[in-house]
């Protein structure tokens, strides 16, 4: 294991460009080392981090990719999915498989990823695991009928975990963002900002864990 530098470990599930790096940069900040997934395991130049080629919707190569993590790095101390699949189409015209998709890529990996980390999270008794949400978790739009249902029922996995291993010491959180993510403007939400409320969840004593937080910009509309 490389662990010389004894340093906690984050990993991020579903790292892209904006709130995805924004995150990374934050956690190693913060004296994390990072592992990023991604089907395509770019590299970013961040201190810390390493990038890990893996589809999140493959049983058996998410948990390799955590048995290869714990070999390398340790148990990861924080793990957040942000995996996002935004399809917008007229309900009439929504195949059956690009809505199996949506929620394969959004609902499934989360349960996959969420049960590696829990695996490894309770023998300490301590973890946090945060997923991330969108203004769909809480109302379906017109033609957003794949991703709002994989966004509730995200929501719903949420909670679930939260009820069964929040006595077991694992901090489980939904994270609601609701608009745009974009410039530090007060019209869209900014993703250094973003990441340092998540960056906040993840360190909140256990006499006061928040389960939901909803962020949204200063001009949002709700």
């Amino acid at each position: 294991m490389n662990n010389t530098e004894n340093k906690p470990l984050m990993v991020l599930a579903g790292i892209g460009e904006g709130l995805g790096t924004a995150l990374a940069a934050r956690f190693a900040e913060g004296g994390y080392r990072v592992v990023g997934l991604s089907r395509s395991a770019r590299e970013w130049p961040l201190p810390g981090y390493f990038a890990i080629a893996c589809d999140l919707t493959k049983e058996a190569e998410v948990k390799a990719t955590f048995e290869q993590i714990e070999r390398q790095h340790g148990v990861p101390e924080v793990v957040i999915h942000m995996v996002g699949d935004l399809l917008i189409a007229p309900y009439l015209q929504l195949s059956a498989a690009a809505f199996e998709g949506v929620w394969r890529s959004m609902v499934l990996s989360a349960m996959l990823v969420s049960q590696q980390a829990v695996t490894r999270m309770l023998p300490a008794v301590h973890g946090t695991l945060l997923f991330a949400g969108a203004t769909a978790s809480l109302r379906g739009g017109a033609r957003f009928a794949a991703f709002a249902s994989a966004k509730f029922a995200l929501r719903g996995l949420a909670q679930s975990l939260a009820r069964e291993f929040h006595s077991q010491g694992i901090h489980v959180a939904h994270v609601i963002l609701d608009g745009l993510i974009g410039d530090a403007d007060g019209t869209e939400l900014d993703p250094v900002a973003l990441a340092e409320s998540f960056w906040m969840l993840a360190h909140q004593p256990h006499s006061a864990w928040t389960h939901e937080l909803d962020l949204r910009a200063q001009l949002e509309r709700f």
